[in-house]
This record gives C-alpha cells, structure tokens and sequence, in this order.
C-alpha cells in the first residue's frame, strides 16, 4: 500500500494557499483590498500610480527624490528597440493580445542584461518593462489606423502619456485623473491566474520575460481579461437601458453567463468597482458618455436584484475606459499595462525567496499493475 498522501484537491485550487507574499492582501467577505498593507480605498484617494508602482515594488512609499528618480526612469526607458516596432508594423491586423505577447517576448532579444540574474539587473528590466509595454500597446493602437507614433511627453504622467500617445492629444485633467485611478485599480491583485502563471515560471529562474509573457498569456484568457470588452460590447449594441435590462433577462433565460459580475474571491462588492462606478457617472458626463453609465447603473440594478451579483472591476472600467477614447480591443493589453507592476513585483518576491513551485495532482486512472499487451494482441 502507498505511503504518498495527497491532500484533496479543490477544482481550480479556489481556497488553496500556494505561497506566502508580503505584496497584497485581500478579504472576500468584508470586501478588503489592499497593497503592502495600504486600503485600496486610501489609494484611489490619494495615490499616484506611480507611487503605487514603487510600493508594490519596494514595500513602502516613496520619498519624493525616489519618486522623481523613478518617473525619470520610466520615462528615459519608454521607447522600445526598433526591431519591436517593425514588428508592430508587420502585424497591424493581428489580435493586439497576440501582439503584446510577442513584442514583450522581443523584448528580451535587445536586451543586453536579459541574462544577468541579479537583483539590481532584475530591478531594471522591471522598470524597461513597465515603460515599454505601455509603448507596444499605444503605439500599436497609433499604427494599425495609419498614425504616427508620438513620442511621450516628460511633463505628463505615466497614465497621463498613455493616454497622449494613444490618442494623439493631451488629456484633460478629470481624464489623466481618471486613468491614473484605474491604473491604481488594475495594479495589483494577489494570487490571479496571470500573477500566478507568472510566479510559477519565474520560480523555475527562467527569466522575467519569460515570466511576463507567461502572465500576458494568462490573461489573454477570456475567464480572466476580456470582460469588460464584453460589457461594452454588449451596452454598444443595445443602445438602451431598456433594450440593456431585455437582453439581461435573455441571457439569464439562456443560462449565459452576465460579464463583469461576480468574481472568485469576493463575496461582497469588489472594492475596485466602488470607485469605477463614480468615475464610469463622472467621466461620462464630462465626455458625452452618460448613457453609457446609465445603462450601466440599470444592468447592475437588475442582476444584482434578480442573481444577488456584484459587478467586478471589470463591469464599471468598461464605460470607464470607452469614455476614455480607448479603443475595445485595447482594454486588455491596458488591463496589461497596469499589472505589470504587480507582476513584476511577484516576479521580484518569487525570486528573492525562491522555492520551485511543483504541486501534486489527484490522479483519476488506474494507479498501477497494467499488463503490456503485444502488439498482435491489441
């Protein structure tokens, strides 16, 4: 008789503890979000996105020497190698998650410290990666309409530039705002499939572009990025709060499942959508987008009365970064520009303490003892 115990597995591993992390906390039932030890609620207040990015990353806030020295430092590392670029213009029909994976991947070929594993090379390529993905995806939005690419601006913002070199224009300030607070949103999320995609490779010492693009691929998922793509999509075509409420109860009849409600962890309104709903009202009113709330606020109204459902991060960003005059298929690759800082701060912790993650699966065959069947016998 085996001596091997292996512990009962839960589907999806929802409720299994695979790690210790300093770098974010949450609890689903009180419906608590927070980074190294700050309420996602004082962040949206009062943070920048940059200061949140050194947070994850350094565990504390920074001084304001560090966090001029590290708005320089994204801005100095924001342009990306020109073979990347060709890249972008060689592929200008393709998915732009397709094209983020790859050209962050590219990275890695015109990086001349992409071998060199220590903590301070480490540090730098997280500092190149968080420029320069946020570059892949606004210069790709510019190229594949038959725009140039703007170079960013050193007075503006990191959500600030996004925002400027995806559109072309400077935005205002309730949208720079705006972003930035959706960007302190999206930063950080413990344990998802992508942060966890990321660990998991990272833990093997492959390198953090392998481990990056491992999380990319992760989110391209349609159960993890994408549904707030979705949601517009869906609030685009009905046109009506009317029209919204019908096709919620089509597809509550259909057993379809509704976007941007619900989420695995919280059992309570995801913190995150507490704040997107206020600035989903406030920047359509602003952009000429209040209908898109207003349908929004009637959908939530009605699953959350007839399902119990909360809407998730995703359900409110959606009117949010529309709004914004992002386009659809972009709101994933920008799910991606902000999580790369959570990413690579897990990348950082993974490799500071490292242990190969290597779980145990509950094997369903038959165990053992099966004869070989010759060939001619089979």
């Amino acid at each position: 008789m085996s001596t091997t115990t292996v512990p009962t597995p839960a589907a999806g591993l929802e409720g299994v503890v695979a790690g210790e992390s300093e770098i974010c906390y949450i609890d689903g039932y009180a419906g608590i979000l927070s980074y190294r030890g700050y309420n996602i609620h004082i962040l949206a207040k009062n943070a920048t996105f940059e200061e949140v990015i050194w947070l994850l990353w350094k565990g504390s806030l920074p001084k304001q020497d560090e966090l001029a020295g590290l708005k320089a430092d994204l801005f100095a590392h924001a342009a990306i190698p020109a073979q990347v670029e060709e890249f972008l213009k060689s592929n200008l029909k393709a998915a732009p998650m397709d094209v983020l994976r790859t050209a962050v991947s590219m990275l890695s070929l015109y990086d001349p410290h992409a071998k060199d594993m220590t903590p301070a090379a480490n540090q730098l390529k997280a500092t190149e990666l968080m420029a320069q993905t946020s570059t892949i995806v606004s210069s790709f939005g510019r190229l594949r309409t038959g725009q140039p690419v703007v170079a960013p601006d050193p007075g503006l913002s990191f959500a600030g530039n996004f925002l400027y070199c995806l559109t072309g224009k400077k935005p205002d300030e309730i949208m720079e705002h705006t972003f930035d607070v959706a960007l302190v949103l999206h930063a950080e999320h413990e344990l998802n499939a992508s942060t966890f995609a990321a660990r998991v490779t990272a833990a093997t010492l492959s390198d953090i572009y392998s481990s990056v693009t491992s999380a990319i691929g992760a989110l391209k998922g349609p159960l993890h990025g994408g549904a707030n793509e979705d949601v517009i999509k869906m609030l685009l075509e009905v046109g009506t709060s009317d029209k919204a409420v019908a096709r919620v109860h089509e597809m509550f009849a259909q057993k379809i499942k509704m976007p941007g409600f619900g989420h695995r962890v919280y059992r309570t309104e995801d913190p995150r959508a507490t704040h997107l709903r206020h600035m989903s009202e406030a920047l359509g009113k602003s952009t000429g987008h209040e209908d898109l709330y207003l349908m929004s606020s009637k959908v939530e109204e009605t699953v959350k009365g007839e399902k119990k459902l909360n809407p998730n991060v995703d359900f409110y960003s959606a009117s949010t970064y529309y709004s914004l005059g992002i386009p659809v298929d972009l709101f994933t690759p920008v799910f991606a520009v902000s999580r790369m800082s959570g990413w690579t701060a897990h990348i950082l912790e993974q490799y500071h303490n490292n242990r190969l993650i290597r779980p145990r699966a509950e094997y369903k065959g038959n165990p053992d003892g099966m004869p070989w069947v010759p060939m001619a016998e089979r």
